[in-house]
């Protein structure tokens, strides 16, 4: 049962860190689900069976915590205490809201003349700048453990997370 209590990072034996190789991720998931996966206890006790698929679904959920950037950078935020809290922690530097603003007149320009073109481009410059947070992520919670910081670029990272399903979204309706 003490497994249950553990970080999702303790839980599957990794250190505890943003920047994780998502190879190993896989490799340490997988192990774990094969040993504590239901299916491996179905002729066990009551009791082992629903401990088992307890343990089966912390490491699904360990597994896409982790794997998830954003995901990941929030829990470790939270982990450290700091919340993200990206509801209501809604302030932004005006550099940030100015540059949101000029990615929504894109956004619906391209959409107005069905232009392929500029959402690729649109598409390429939010690539670009969720490189830089990644970047920015590994600095602040690897390198320096400022989990203020990092909960200020997890909620940058989740509005352009949001925000490029939208221009994927205009992408593949355009392609329709």
């Amino acid at each position: 049962m003490d497994r249950l209590k553990k970080s999702h990072f303790a839980f599957l034996g990794l250190p505890e860190r943003f920047e994780v190789d998502e190879r190993a991720l896989q490799q340490v998931y997988l192990r774990v689900q094969a040993a504590v996966h239901p299916d491996r206890h179905a002729q066990s006790g009551a009791t082992e069976h629903r401990i088992a698929m307890q343990l089966a679904t912390l490491a699904n959920e360990a597994y896409r915590t982790l794997l998830d950037p954003g995901r990941r950078a929030a829990y470790l935020c939270e982990l450290h205490g700091v919340a993200v809290n990206a509801e209501t922690h809604t302030a932004m530097a005006p550099a940030f809201l100015m540059q949101q603003m000029a990615w929504r007149e894109a956004l619906e320009e391209a959409r107005a003349h069905r232009d392929r073109d500029a959402l690729a481009d649109l598409g390429r410059v939010l690539c670009d700048d969720r490189a830089r947070l990644l970047e920015e992520l590994a600095a602040a919670i690897d390198r320096d453990a400022d989990f203020e910081r990092a909960a200020d670029a997890v909620r940058r990272w989740m509005f352009i997370d949001k925000f490029g399903s939208e221009v994927a979204a205009a992408e593949e309706g355009m392609s329709a």
